[in-house]
């Protein structure tokens, strides 16, 4: 899944003064990019540390390989085609950034209000991230790694290795997106490569020739990962749809208004399909498969990512862990303190990015944002997509497409109740079913946009009548 500031990681590739970001304005023609610019970004931001936790986690959840071959391959079309015909199509005409476009739907208030859900989500997934690398880091150290059901921290060792690797990453954060971005470009292709990798060696360590055989291993190491039981809590669907859906915020969500608004044709978007197929298929696959031969070499089903890439590809899996988790932590914590100085401007952007840091760090001491990322990433999506469904259902139903309609619009007070009350409803009704009845987050994420959009027409119609 990709965690980039999409508000300035195209506009960073610019050789433009930093004032070229237009984040209040269109992106005028001049400012257009080529295909090249969103093909290798979104490549090599899909490689990234949260890649090591999911895959395996696939194999926990019993999942046949059948359908992780499968359902990834259809899941990620999914995702490609929702960037290509649902995103890409309004950030090209209208070229807006996500944050301006909904303020002049939402009002100013309200944007703060996302910025908030947004802010706090992203430092909880950085500090996930945070616990990846610092298991890698952990282990020149012999620290005791955590378990796949652990809460809170298990040592003191790994408690004070996680701060130190959240720290350094969040003082790295506040030196500013060009020192982030510097640091992603030059590791991102090296990564995709360690992947492959690590996916080759773990396939030569399993030692089988035939897809019968493979799928024997597959089965045998669900059944030792789950003690004998060897039960899927996750079926086809359920891995197209969190496969689709686990980056809804980017795409139906609309976050990446911010990045196509830079695209000279909205076919571009199909450039996400180098993220999904290098990053969320194979990636993910060769992740799982490591695990897979931890277990057969050594018995061991615990898919902590320092450990597990260390017994494959030694000190070259260790380094992609902490590299992995930095360059995934490292934009996320910049981009949760942007959020976070949006909702205060009087604080600088080093302070928000400082406090996003900080409780990122924070998160990375307890394991379980790292080993419950199926469901947290899943969560994050189904309450920040439906914001994308405001953008969508206004551009077609009420400015019809019209850009310079849009351009115009300037919601005048501060809250859009309308927005606010369609956009809480659908979600508040979700965390019911998730709670008492145990639906998983991604099987709700369409129905909460669907709902969110045509409350946002019901609403807004009864409140042009009053």
């Amino acid at each position: 899944m990709t965690t980039a500031d999409p508000s300035k990681v195209v506009a960073a590739s610019s050789n433009d003064s930093a004032t070229s970001e237009y984040e209040r304005q269109p992106v005028p023609k001049k400012s257009h990019k080529g295909a090249g610019k969103f093909w290798g970004m979104y490549a090599g931001e899909h490689a990234a540390g949260t890649e090591f936790m999911i895959g395996p986690l696939f194999l926990l959840n019993g999942v046949t390989l059948q359908n992780v071959f499968i359902g990834l391959l259809l899941g990620n079309m999914l995702a490609v085609l929702s960037w290509r015909f649902v995103c890409a199509p309004i950030a090209t005409k209208a070229r807006l950034t996500l944050y301006f476009h909904l303020e002049k739907i939402a009002g100013g208030g309200l944007v703060k209000v996302y910025n908030l859900a947004n802010g706090v989500l992203f430092c909880f997934l950085a500090g996930a991230m945070v616990t990846v690398s610092a298991t890698a880091v952990g282990i020149p150290f012999n620290m005791e790694m955590p378990t796949i059901d652990a809460v809170y921290p298990n040592s003191v060792m790994f408690v004070l290795v996680a701060l130190g690797v959240g720290a350094l990453i969040a003082v790295v954060a506040t030196l500013g997106y060009d020192m982030v971005a510097k640091f992603a470009n030059i590791a991102a292709p090296w990564m995709v490569l360690v992947f492959v990798a690590c996916g080759l060696v773990a396939f030569k360590q399993v030692d089988v020739s035939s897809w019968d055989e493979l799928n024997v291993l597959w089965t045998s190491s669900i059944a030792f990962a789950q003690e004998g039981k060897a039960e899927s809590s996750m079926g086809f669907w359920s891995v197209v749809f969190f496969s689709w859906l686990c980056n809804a915020a980017m795409h139906m969500g609309m976050a990446d208004l911010s990045v196509f608004r830079f695209a000279k044709k909205s076919s571009y978007g199909w450039a996400t399909s180098a993220g999904m197929y290098v990053g969320h298929y194979v990636a993910w696959i060769a992740a799982a498969f490591m695990l897979a031969a931890q277990i057969k070499l050594t018995q061991d089903a615990s898919p902590v990512p320092g450990p597990m890439a260390d017994s494959v590809v030694g000190l070259a899996g260790i380094v992609c862990v902490i590299v992995a988790g930095w360059t995934t932590a490292n934009p996320t914590i910049y981009r949760a303190g942007l959020a976070f100085q949006a909702m205060v401007p009087s604080i600088s952007r080093r302070a928000g990015t400082l406090a996003a840091g900080a409780l990122a760090t924070v998160a990375g001491v307890f394991p379980a944002f790292a080993f419950m990322l199926l469901d947290f990433v899943g969560l994050y999506g189904m309450i920040l997509a439906p914001i994308g469904a405001i953008i969508f259902f206004n551009w077609y139903f009420r400015t019809r497409g019209d850009a310079v309609d849009l351009h115009g619009l300037a919601y005048k007070g501060s809250f859009n109740l309308a927005v606010l009350l369609a956009w809480v409803l659908p979600i508040g009704i979700a965390l019911y079913f998730i709670q008492v009845k145990g639906v998983s987050p991604w099987f709700l994420t369409m129905p909460c946009w669907l709902a969110c959009g045509g409350l946002y027409l019901l609403f807004s119609m009864k409140s042009r009548r009053a």
